[in-house]
This record gives C-alpha cells, structure tokens and sequence, in this order.
C-alpha cells in the first residue's frame, strides 16, 4: 500500500514510512521554502543579469545606480509595480483578466519541483542525500512520470498568454494570444519528438533515472542521441518561451506590447516573472536531459569541483545552468526577430521533420543494438538510415519547389 501511495503522490525516500514525523514534514516545508525562494531571487539575477550582459555587448553600461553593480535594480523595479495602480479593462472578462497572469506565473514555479537540483549519481548512485538521518532526495518530487509533468507544465504556461489576450478586450492582445497559440502548436511537436529522442536512450521518465544514466560525460544525452535533438529541443523550447527572436506574442513593433498590453502594476509584474523565471527553469530542464544535470565534468577521473564535496552536485547544476542562460542571452542580443511565415516555416517544414527523421534512425539504432552483437550492424543501420534520411529530404524539398511554383502560377488568394 505504502508503494502504491508513494508512486501515486511522487514521493522520495523520505515519505516511504509508515509515519509521519515532524523532521520529515519540516524537511519537505524546508524544500518547499528553498524552491520558492530560489524561483524568486533567481529571477530577479536573471533579469539583472540579462540587461548587464546586452549592455555589454551592446557598449552600454546598464543598471549601476540601485546597489552594487546594479543588482537590487529588479527590486526597485517590482517594488514600484507593487504600489501602481492596477487597471481593468471594461470590455475585458474581469474574471479571466484575473486569473491568467496566475497561469503563466505557477506552472514556472511548479517545473522546479521535478528537476534534481543535487546529489551524487556518479559509479550508479542513485542520487540520495542523509539531512538529519533521513533519506532523501535534492528534488522536491520524483513522479515515474516527470517528464510528462514538464510537458504539461511547459504548455499551461502558454494558456496564461492565451487567455491574457483574449481577455483583455482589444485587438492587440489578442493578436498576441492566436500567434501564441500557433506557436505553441506549431513548436510542442518537435518538443515532443526530441524529447523522445532523450527517453528513447534512457528508458525511463523519471528526472531522477534520466540524470543517473548520464554517468560520464560519454553518456550524457547530447552524446548519446548524436546531438540533432538538444539542438532542435533548445529552439523548440526557445519558440515555446517566446524568447527572441520568437517574440512574436510581444512584437512591440507590431502590436504595442501584445498579450500584455491592458495589464498594469502586480499583474504585469507576474508575466515579466514567469517569462524570466521561465528561462531559467527550461535551462536547467536542458541540463537535466542532455547535460547529466548533477553529473560532473571529469579530468583524469577527478571531479573538477570535488572540493564542494556533498554539494558538487549543486555548483555543477548552477554552472551549467549559467551556461544556457548566457545564450539565451546571447540569442537576444543577436538574432533578429523572425517575419510570422518564417516563425511557421521553420517549426513544419524543417524542425518537425528533422525531429522525427533523427528519432527513427535512433530508433532503428537501438532495435539494432539490441538483436545483434558487435559493431558491424549498427554501422550499417547507420548508413541505412542516414541514406533513407537523404532521400527523404530530397523528396521533401521537390515537394516545397513544385508548391511554391503552383502558388505563383495561381497568384494570391487575397
């Protein structure tokens, strides 16, 4: 009974007993608070560190006047959003208006509940920590099922924006909220299917089991799945943030400030929360399935961070974390924001079926793998199905030609 409660509510080690003492529950309130609080001044770094590094490249100094360095300009920002006035629409539906900042902003605190955040899955340890005699994990939860939690989570989100848009009354947002919509189609697809290319290779879709099969950077899944997938996984997820040069929900140029237009004070300080936080909890999302998570880079078999000892695990997670969230900034400072054709382009016609494409010939690999010893086998699947791979797009490609001609032969629809 015990086992199936466990599975059920997702639990660690820690809730596996018959009793309910108040040392466990003070060290799950005590994951809790620490989730909650690194979800807040994470972003609130996030947004500094954001403006500092595009001001550098940029050659402009950036916030310098609130703290060292700038660093309390985000607070000094929620602050005044706190105490101006907060505005309601009259064409709006006051009840959704409400509540949908509220959808963007939980499901980004809830994604960090799944991702382990520490712990030593090395020589295939499972990841379990002793705090106060007590088993546990540095995870707030460890569902069977964590993946699909991330999935789920990840496309709630875009139901804030949705239904933001929609709600408020006017045009602009809700021009805002369709392309949101179309993107989040057009984009979750080739999430999907690169995300198969991960749990193809580990077998499970536990975070917890994910992170323990990455053991040795040989075997972390960017290595693994020949990485096609991480980058095809990064620019779907950077299309499902809404992250430059996908912003095409926000598109000032275009639509004042989309979605978010009739929002004011709080609650336009919650999408700017949710869209910061969102970042950072997708990077350590990609840590956690390409990059081995806690799993430590090694030179000579050593731990280059072995002197944090207990917490490496943690300070490997950060930096490789802080990795991802320079691109991104990176990417902002950068790339231009892509025409709406090109945003719809580029998800079905090329990422799709490249995602797709690359998840059969891992596929075919592993039934290969499995049947047949040796290495003979697998190089010719190998060959096999980059060849299939290569026709494929060439059938592809004349298909796309004779379209466009037979468009412009016919002329515009409007």
């Amino acid at each position: 009974m015990n086992l199936m409660v466990a599975s059920l509510l997702a639990v660690d080690p820690l809730l596996d007993t018959d009793k309910w003492w108040w040392k466990v529950l003070a060290i799950v309130a005590a994951k809790v608070l620490a989730i909650f609080v690194i979800g807040l001044i994470g972003t609130m770094l996030m947004v500094w560190f954001e403006r500092k590094i595009v001001s550098g490249m940029q050659n402009r100094i950036g916030p310098n006047k609130a703290g060292p360095f700038g660093i309390l300009q985000t607070l000094a920002d929620g602050m005044k959003l706190f105490f101006k006035e907060d505005l309601l629409p009259d064409k709006a539906d006051k009840w959704v208006f409400r509540v949908a900042p509220f959808l963007a902003f939980v499901p980004a605190f809830l994604l960090w509940s799944v991702i382990p955040l520490g712990g030593d899955f090395t020589d295939g340890k499972d990841g379990t920590v002793t705090w106060f005699g007590e088993t546990t994990r540095v995870q707030l939860i460890d569902p069977p099922v964590g993946i699909l939690i991330v999935l789920a989570l990840s496309s709630i989100g875009v139901y804030g924006i949705m239904l933001a848009g929609w709600a408020s009354g006017s045009k602009y947002p809700l021009l805002g909220s369709v392309r949101a919509t179309a993107q989040m189609i057009s984009y979750e697809a080739a999430l999907g299917l690169s995300l198969g290319a991960v749990l193809l290779m580990s077998g499970t879709l536990s975070t917890s089991g994910i992170v323990g099969g990455q053991d040795g950077i040989g075997n972390w899944n960017i290595v693994a799945t020949g990485f096609i997938p991480f980058v095809i996984f990064m620019i779907a997820m950077t299309a499902e943030l809404s992250r430059p040069p996908f912003d095409l929900v926000e598109a000032e140029q275009e639509l004042v400030g989309g979605f978010n237009t009739e929002y004011s004070s709080i609650r336009f300080g919650l999408f700017f929360l949710a869209e910061f936080m969102n970042v950072i909890t997708m990077s350590a999302i990609i840590v956690t399935l390409f990059l081995g998570g806690p799993q430590p880079l090694t030179l000579g078999g050593v731990d280059m961070l072995g002197f944090a000892g207990p917490f490496g695990g943690t300070l490997w997670v950060i930096l490789k974390t802080l990795a991802f969230l320079y691109t991104y900034v990176w990417f902002r400072a950068t790339l231009p924001r892509l025409r709406y054709d090109q945003l719809m382009d580029f998800g079905w016609k090329l990422l799709i079926p490249a995602a797709l494409g690359w998840f059969l010939v891992l596929a075919a690999l592993q039934m290969t793998r499995d049947k047949y010893d040796g290495l003979g086998p697998v190089l010719l699947a190998a060959a096999l199905g980059v060849a299939v791979l290569f026709v494929a797009y060439l059938l592809f490609n004349a298909a796309l030609v004779v379209s466009k001609r037979n468009r412009e032969r016919e002329g515009v629809a409007y």
